[in-house]
């Protein structure tokens, strides 16, 4: 009897060719050196919480809304009330979404120890408070682009200002991406500036093509997906 092959994952985004598995995720396997990248980031694990914006909780995550940390909510160590975190330093980021939301984002397969992670902290600082946490990885899509630029880039379709002395790096906000509403979170890497974008699922591959298509001028790449990839 032959051997089914293993499940693989995809996301709603096309991935460019050389087409290869990653995590048990179809990604793309391109290399770009292009001064202004886009990557299909979806394979990340997505998790969200819902708590009181001023409750116990929030206080043990140290995130506030609009804004995105490693260091002060991230699993690299205590919290601002000395909460336990579990994960590899710098791995998870978590991000005010809204008033009394938060997205945590981690590698591939990580969102089972994102959640734990969650419960743990609201078991320890928030037991009184109603806490929900939902796994969204595979009902959302995300995006990253990276480059000088960026802000450029995404001015052409987004009405919010995104430069620096608006949306500095760790800033998170809710605006339209080409008509999509889109949670941008500015991250940038090795300091360039990069921006984040999650969108539904559906949304996923028509916001990816406008921003391709919108950089054309600017000499967009994409780049394949790497781990740990956050």
């Amino acid at each position: 009897m032959s051997e089914h092959p293993a499940a693989v994952a995809r996301s709603p985004i096309a991935p460019a060719p050389p087409v290869r598995v990653e995590a048990g995720w179809e990604v793309s396997g391109c290399r770009s050196d292009a001064a202004l990248t886009i990557t299909d980031c979806t394979p990340l694990a997505k998790v969200h919480l819902r708590a009181p914006w001023n409750g116990a909780m929030a206080k043990a995550l140290g995130v506030p809304f609009g804004r995105a940390d490693r260091e002060g909510g991230g699993p690299d160590g205590a919290s601002q009330d000395g909460a336990s975190q579990d994960g590899p330093e710098g791995a998870w980021l978590v991000v005010g979404s809204g008033p009394g939301e938060w997205l945590v984002l981690a590698p591939p397969g990580a969102a089972a120890a994102v959640a734990d992670w969650l419960a743990t902290v609201a078991a320890d600082a928030a037991g009184d408070e109603f806490v929900s946490v939902t796994d969204l990885t595979h009902g959302r899509a995300l995006v990253r682009v990276t480059g000088p630029e960026t802000a450029d880039l995404l001015a052409r379709l987004c009405g919010a200002d995104l430069h620096d002395d608006m949306a500095p790096d760790g800033a998170a906000l809710r605006s339209a991406v080409a008509g999509v509403a889109t949670d941008i979170i500015r991250d940038d890497r090795a300091g360039v500036p990069s921006y984040l974008l999650h969108c539904e699922r559906s949304s996923g591959q028509y916001l990816f093509g406008a921003l391709v298509s919108a950089g054309e001028s600017l000499g967009i790449g994409v780049d394949g997906f790497r781990l740990p990839g956050i």
